[in-house]
C-alpha cells in the first residue's frame, strides 16, 4: 500500500449525512471561525499586489504551517507553492475558509495540516470523528469544483508540549490515512516519523522554547519530509 494517499461514491453518499453531523456540532463546539477574518483580509491585499498563479500547491492549516508561510517557497523550490497556513486553526476552520483559502486559486494540489490543536487545546473538545466528518466534507468540495486536484494530508506532528494527547493525535493520523487509502487524489503524508528518536519518544532539540512549535532544525526536518513527499507527484506539473 503506498503511504501518502479516499472512494468517491461511498463520500458523496454520506456528504449530506456528514454535513448535518459537522454543523450540527459547530455551534456548541467549534470556535467561531470568523475570528480569522482579518488573516483572510490580509492574504487578499497580497493577492491583489502580487496576483497568485494558478495551478500551484496551495499550502494550509495550522501554526506549523503558518510560522513556515515565509519559508516555505525556498524549502519547496522548483515547487511552485502558495503559503496560506493560519495559525491557531482547526480542520473547522479550513472547510469554513475553503473557497478562500484554496479553492478560489485553482490549485493542481492542495496540502493540510490540521489536528494538532483539534486534538491539543481541551477547551475545544472536539473528537476524531468530528476532525474526520470536516476532513471529508472538505476533500468531497474539492473533488466536485476541482476533480483534478490532488489533496496531501499531513499526520499530526508529535511535540513536548502535547503528550499528554499523543495517542488521541495518532489515532487522528490512522484515520487520515485510512481516509487517503480509498482515494487516488488523496496521499497522505507522514510528518511524525521524522521526529521521533528510535525509541519513539519525540526529539527534544526540534522546538523552540513552547516545546510545540519548530525551531529551524526542525523546520529544516518538516521542509524536507514534506517535500519528499511532494516531488514524485508535482515535479513533472511544473511548468
Amino acid at each position: 500500500m503506498r503511504d501518502f494517499i479516499s472512494s468517491k461514491s461511498l463520500r458523496f453518499f454520506l456528504l449530506p449525512i456528514l454535513t448535518s453531523f459537522s454543523f450540527g456540532l459547530s455551534a456548541q463546539q467549534y470556535p467561531d471561525p470568523e475570528r480569522y477574518e482579518e488573516d483572510f483580509q490580509q492574504f487578499e491585499q497580497q493577492d491583489r499586489l502580487s496576483p497568485a498563479p494558478e495551478g500551484a500547491i496551495v499550502l494550509t492549516g495550522s501554526s506549523s504551517i503558518a510560522r513556515w508561510n515565509d519559508q516555505a517557497k525556498a524549502a519547496l523550490a522548483p515547487l511552485t507553492v502558495i503559503p496560506r497556513g493560519f495559525g491557531g486553526s482547526i480542520m473547522h476552520d479550513v472547510l469554513h475558509y475553503l473557497d478562500r483559502v484554496a479553492l478560489n486559486y485553482k490549485p493542481r494540489a492542495i496540502l493540510i495540516y490540521e489536528g494538532d490543536n483539534d486534538t491539543g487545546l481541551s477547551r475545544y473538545a472536539i473528537d476524531k470523528e468530528m476532525i474526520l466528518a470536516d476532513l471529508n466534507l472538505i476533500i468531497g468540495k474539492i473533488h466536485r469544483e476541482l476533480p483534478e486536484t490532488r489533496i496531501y494530508l499531513l499526520s499530526v506532528k508529535p511535540s513536548i508540549s502535547r503528550e499528554g494527547v499523543w495517542k488521541q493525535a495518532q489515532a487522528v493520523s490512522a484515520g487520515y490515512r485510512q481516509i487517503a487509502a480509498g482515494d487516488p487524489l488523496v496521499y497522505y503524508v507522514d510528518v511524525a516519523n521524522p521526529f521521533l528518536n528510535n525509541d519513539g519518544s519525540v526529539m527534544t532539540d526540534i522546538f523552540v522554547e513552547d516545546g510545540l512549535h519548530l525551531n529551524d532544525l526542525g523546520n529544516a526536518i518538516w521542509g524536507s519530509s514534506i517535500k519528499a513527499a511532494l516531488m514524485p507527484m508535482e515535479a513533472r506539473h511544473e511548468k
